[in-house]
């Protein structure tokens, strides 16, 4: 995972996150009481969100911010600390959920993050997810590039955004069988006046982090007013969200 995150402004900001995933939760079709890990779980709300619809969950992050915040919200629920490229379990779960997490791992180190889950799952145990996929948040990320580069900083982005053939390529090789993909746009509404540049001062840390930490807030404001124009409407500024969700099975 290649952000260090500050769990209580996330948590302020970025509820929608959690909400969102509650609808990948529905590609499921272990039968309850089945073993489940939330990989990338962060707070742990929809870890939380798993054993309410009956199913064992547990929740593995590499945040520590964020897993004592999950730990303190529901203490009932084992959680983990673990990189999701490198992590061992010993033990199998019949499923793998994440949400929001995979697009974190840089791209060069994928396979060993989907050789790792195929490992944490037993023979015909699922593995469903969303990330996001190619186009996530474009407009952004050009509107900042644009800034930081004016301001005469570097510019580096470190998500990984694929399409759906792309990923299901990855997945078959390291051991899955791919039964759904859909590569869907979904503009995201975001919360407050400046919702588009505290989204940047979140998400976008290591892109700022070309610039001088002084200048950071400013240059996420001065993108913001680059994408007025398409991403602001109705005094709600939206995210131009692109997400990838997928179902596989472990062959």
């Amino acid at each position: 995972m290649n952000i260090d995150w500050d769990s209580k402004t996330y948590g302020e900001k970025c509820a929608f996150v959690g909400e969102y995933g509650k609808e990948v939760v529905d590609l499921l079709t272990v039968p309850p009481g089945a073993r489940v890990l939330d990989l990338g779980c962060g707070r742990g709300e929809l870890t939380a969100y798993l054993r309410a619809r009956g199913w064992d969950a547990e929740g593995m992050d590499a945040s520590r911010s964020q897993l004592a915040d999950a730990k303190r919200l529901f203490p009932k629920i084992k959680f983990f600390e673990g990189d999701i490229a490198s992590f061992s379990v010993g033990k199998r779960y019949d499923a793998v959920f994440s949400n929001a997490a995979l697009h974190w791992i840089d791209e060069a180190v994928q396979p060993a993050a989907l050789s790792r889950v195929r490992a944490a799952l037993r023979t015909g145990g699922e593995f469903v997810f969303e990330m996001g996929g190619k186009g996530n948040a474009a407009l952004i990320h050009a509107a900042l590039k644009e800034e930081i580069l004016s301001r005469g900083g570097t510019y580096c982005h470190k998500f990984f955004f694929p399409d759906e053939n792309g990923y299901s390529a990855l997945l078959k090789k390291a051991g899955f069988e791919v039964r759904y993909a859909s590569l869907f746009d979904r503009p995201t509404p975001l919360k407050g006046g400046d919702g588009i540049a505290d989204w940047i001062c979140i998400f976008a840390k290591n892109e700022l982090a070309g610039l001088p930490e002084v200048s950071r807030r400013d240059a996420a404001l001065a993108a913001q007013e680059r994408v007025r124009n398409a991403l602001f409407e109705n005094g709600v500024w939206t995210a131009d969200y692109v997400r990838l969700r997928m179902k596989a099975v472990a062959v």
